[in-house]
């Protein structure tokens, strides 16, 4: 099992500086703070809305890679976006699910199917062009640069233990300046 926070310190090495970064939650306040970046789209208050704010902003700017940054727990509560991602097919959309089998924002609570659910077998039969599973760093870490020159829509869950709650300050995420920053950087 892995760290989400050394999953991220491993994507964030590999990004470009022009990749949109779509985070959400727990995942947010974690990559806010390690990679900032005006062009990190992140939000709380819409748990189940990531991938369907990804696939817009893909399908809005087809030259830009656009990463999803996801909770299991935020796609059980939104798995048609599956199936209309992979109707859509970006080419550019990398979709990230940090699968703890908790609803970690929340309280910590279990999510229905935790262990069970087949996060990446949800993908691949919604016709996602590639569906993958981390749960040992040296494959995530081996793997990634493949996964990040894929055409897309690309899926990846990443089998990660919850870890410690972050350090929640909203006014990183709901600042009028963030979002100031983030439409002029994607001009």
């Amino acid at each position: 099992m892995m760290k989400r926070n050394e999953c991220l310190e491993i994507l964030a090495d590999q990004l470009s500086d022009d990749t949109v970064v779509v985070a959400v939650y727990t995942t947010a306040f974690d990559w806010i703070k390690l990679r900032p970046s005006p062009l990190n789209y992140i939000f709380t208050g819409a748990m189940d809305l990531a991938s369907s704010h990804a696939l817009g902003l893909a399908i809005g700017m087809p030259d830009r890679r656009v990463v999803v940054l996801d909770g299991d727990g935020s796609l059980l509560m939104n798995m048609g976006s599956l199936v209309t991602i992979a109707g859509q097919a970006p080419k550019n959309l990398i979709h990230f699910v940090a699968e703890n089998g908790t609803y970690e924002a929340n309280g910590g609570h279990a999510i229905p199917g935790a262990g069970n659910a087949d996060f990446a077998g949800f993908a691949r039969a919604a016709g996602y062009a590639s569906a993958s599973e981390f749960s040992e760093l040296d494959d995530f870490q081996n793997g990634l640069s493949s996964l990040l020159q894929a055409e897309g829509p690309v899926f990846a869950a990443l089998k990660i233990e919850p870890g410690p709650p972050p350090e929640m300050d909203y006014r990183m995420m709901h600042g009028a300046q963030i979002r100031d920053d983030f439409r002029a950087a994607l001009k």
